[in-house]
């Protein structure tokens, strides 16, 4: 994600998915939340409508060469056809536009352990982003941090929470250099969730409190 792109609130985010500026995975992000939260879908469409609208006012560019514009249409290759989609399990767990991105399921992840209790499987980067899923066992904190860039998590199963609330199945967390959390799965079930960064995050707290969540 570039530096200069605000993604401070969660509105910022849906603004910039309907004017199609976002990195991929921040975009595959939010297009897995509107499938697990298809309420939110009308705030995206009245974006998309005031973007729409300003292209209408914008004065049109005449073509510089319109023969040779026609010409590169039509020697164009046509369109495939789109592809059957495969069947997705009746319990599959991602929604559509994670399984596609990531392709694979939940059940078929490759976790690697990261803390006791706290597993994670990176995608490395991915359009200037840092991509991954965690796994938090019920109870778990992560160690409090902030963050150097923007990180935005999607809840894809059980909930969280922290000092700004809480996060469950569907919702986006926002965080930047403003916030410093530690977030703690809910104890009923395991916390999983698609994280996009920005930047590498960077722990706070005492050292008391940090030891004890590494230790877990």
């Amino acid at each position: 994600m570039k530096a200069e792109v605000q993604l401070d609130t969660v509105d910022a985010l849906m603004a910039r998915y309907a004017a199609g500026i976002l990195p991929e995975p921040a975009r595959v992000l939010v297009e897995a939340h509107l499938e697990m939260q298809s309420v939110n879908r009308p705030r995206v469409t009245e974006y998309e409508s005031l973007a729409g609208g300003i292209l209408e006012k914008i004065e049109p560019v005449a073509l510089t060469s319109r023969d040779a514009a026609l010409k590169a249409v039509f020697a164009a290759a046509p369109l495939a056809e789109p592809a059957a989609a495969a069947r997705r399990p009746d319990n599959a767990l991602f929604p559509r536009a994670i399984r596609d991105f990531a392709g694979l399921e939940a059940d078929e992840i490759p976790w690697k352990k990261k803390l006791p209790g706290f597993k994670e499987y990176s995608l490395g980067q991915i359009d200037g982003c840092d991509v991954s899923f965690f796994w938090l066992r019920p109870g778990r904190a992560i160690p409090a941090h902030t963050h150097e860039g923007y990180e935005l998590s999607l809840v894809l199963d059980g909930a969280f929470k922290d000092a700004r609330g809480r996060f469950v199945k569907g919702d986006i967390s926002v965080a930047d250099e403003s916030i410093d959390h530690r977030p703690v799965a809910e104890p009923e079930c395991p916390c999983i969730a698609f994280a996009v960064f920005q930047a590498p995050l960077k722990l706070t707290g005492s050292w008391k409190q940090l030891i004890g969540d590494l230790i877990g």
